[in-house]
């Protein structure tokens, strides 16, 4: 343990002490809301840990390569969860999960990145480039995901195919993720620079078995985690896409992104936007495909994209304004403070359903 410094032990405790607990919790039937709070408590230190974990390991590859890895390995947690909520035939939370993903990172993370960074050192800016082509590859996959709703509530002729339609779009969507892979390696926008990284750097075999045991943990967790989901919603009176859209959202990835918050915090903005911005970008450009694929193999209904229109329209508006807001390449306070204004207005809205 001598390896690893404070910070990093005191996570993986967190992360090791809710797991076992919410396994005891599990096996002793305990109630689903406490099963069901301690299995967030566990997924969101999990996610935290496979985060470190990975930055940990991109300390022997380049930027560019440990971005790659960064896109693969950081979704882990959430990734295992949607699984298991479509095995558990759950489509509504999966798909306000995702689409809360993208929101709490285009929208919440990043407002409080800039209210953070703009409280502590005024008008921010940052070079537009990275951040300019991270926004327009959201974009267009955001796009890309809108369109078989389109099609089902307009009653195109795609209407009737919604499997093979979303399958297509899958396909497409992966085959543009493959496509940024080379540009991700050679610097581009998804890559994060060593210098950012911690100090203290494990050896290899620690890394590996760290991200290894953590993966496999989080796998556990999940389908305790989902198992729990369904009894605690109805416990507790809300809706699954406000526990997809806000809940496991924030379980699954909001812990690994508060590294974006404090580089804004230090006056970091183009690092700061990138790792925000990059999130939204993994989980609409590789998680999503993933999960539709996936859905046809573990589930009796098939994630098919088509969602309902308000959770698409909230899905755009995120997409547009985290596009507009990087142009300028400028940030401040206020336009934090609207940014998870407007999260909290959509989370309201479907706090019934």
């Amino acid at each position: 343990m001598a390896l690893l410094q404070t910070n990093q032990r005191i996570l993986m405790g967190a992360a090791l002490i809710a797991s076992i607990a919410t396994w005891i919790l599990t096996m002793l039937n305990m109630g689903p809301i406490l099963i069901f709070i301690t299995s967030a408590i566990a997924l969101a230190t999990l996610a935290a840990t496979v985060g470190e974990a990975t930055e940990q390991l991109g300390e022997y590859l380049s930027p560019g390569a440990t971005g790659v890895l960064q896109s693969a390995l950081g979704n882990l947690p959430e990734l295992f969860v949607c699984i298991f909520a479509l095995r558990a035939g759950l489509v509504t939370v999966v798909q306000s999960a995702l689409i809360g993903s993208i929101l709490s990172n285009s929208l919440l993370v990043l407002g409080l990145a800039f209210v953070v960074g703009g409280v502590r050192n005024g008008v921010q800016r940052f070079d537009l480039r990275p951040p300019r082509m991270i926004a327009t590859l959201t974009l267009l996959a955001v796009s890309a995901i809108v369109v078989p709703t389109l099609a089902f509530e307009l009653h195109t002729p795609a209407a009737g195919h919604e499997d093979i339609l979303a399958i297509a779009v899958a396909i497409v969507l992966l085959l543009v993720f493959l496509a940024s892979i080379p540009l991700s390696i050679q610097g581009g926008p998804q890559s994060v620079p060593h210098d950012e990284k911690k100090e203290g750097v494990w050896p290899i075999w620690l890394a590996v078995t760290i991200l290894v045991v953590t993966a496999v943990g989080a796998a556990f967790v999940s389908d305790w985690f989902v198992a729990a989901l369904d009894p605690a919603i109805k416990a507790l009176h809300i809706s699954e896409a406000f526990a997809g859209l806000v809940i496991v959202a924030i379980a699954g990835n909001a812990v690994e992104n508060v590294v974006g918050i404090q580089l804004a915090a230090r006056n970091k903005m183009d690092y700061a936007i990138s790792v925000i911005l990059n999130s939204s970008l993994q989980v609409a450009l590789a998680l999503t495909p993933v999960l539709v694929l996936v859905s046809f193999f573990v589930s009796s209904t098939p994630f098919t994209l088509v969602m309902p229109p308000l959770l698409v329209v909230a899905l755009f508006l995120a997409a547009i304004l985290s596009a507009v807001i990087v142009f300028d390449g400028e940030s401040n306070w206020l336009e934090g403070t609207a940014l998870i204004g407007l999260y909290g207005i959509i989370a309201a809205a479907f706090w019934w359903g």
